[in-house]
């Protein structure tokens, strides 16, 4: 991915320097929506990008706002249905939302998605998240079961390339 923009916001490849920026908008939106910080179970994988996404063949995305890091998305291969990803750690602080950029956002991670072969994308989240709900639902993606990270009681799943 090159980095691009929305508005004054700027996506890029992740990098070394932003773990703790990273690991702390995650923490922040879990904290405002009553959920835990795992760093030891559901979120190793933001203190871990390389063995998790970058060895594996995914990417992890930050969003910046002017030099100041508001939102994180990223995705990695798995073994649950065929050619499968998931997109994992969509998270985006309070004032980088209401703009469309989550959206954007899902966009742009599905296209890069696509663009690598793969033909299925999953997504947990929990029902507190109201608004990643919202968006997933109204994004074409499909109720499912299998839920397999503690914190999460939902699971969605996408066929690319099939027009619902």
């Amino acid at each position: 991915m090159v980095s691009l923009y929305f508005r004054d916001f700027l996506i890029r490849q992740w990098k070394p320097s932003d773990r703790h920026y990273a690991a702390e908008v995650i923490r922040s939106v879990l904290s405002e929506y009553g959920l835990g910080w795992e760093p030891d179970g559901a979120d190793k994988d933001v203190l871990q990008v390389e063995n998790y996404y970058l060895d594996k063949g995914g990417e992890f995305w930050v969003i910046e706002y002017f030099s100041e890091v508001v939102g994180t998305g990223a995705y990695y291969p798995i073994e649950r249905g065929k050619d499968a990803v998931e997109i994992r750690k969509m998270y985006l602080l309070p004032k980088a939302r209401g703009f469309g950029l989550g959206k954007f956002l899902l966009q742009q991670l599905e296209a890069e998605i696509s663009s690598r072969d793969f033909k299925q994308i999953w997504i947990e989240t929990a029902s507190v998240l109201h608004e990643a709900v919202k968006l997933y639902e109204s994004n074409d993606y499909i109720p499912a079961t299998g839920v397999e990270t503690e914190r999460c009681d939902r699971v969605y799943f996408k066929e690319l390339g099939v027009i619902n």
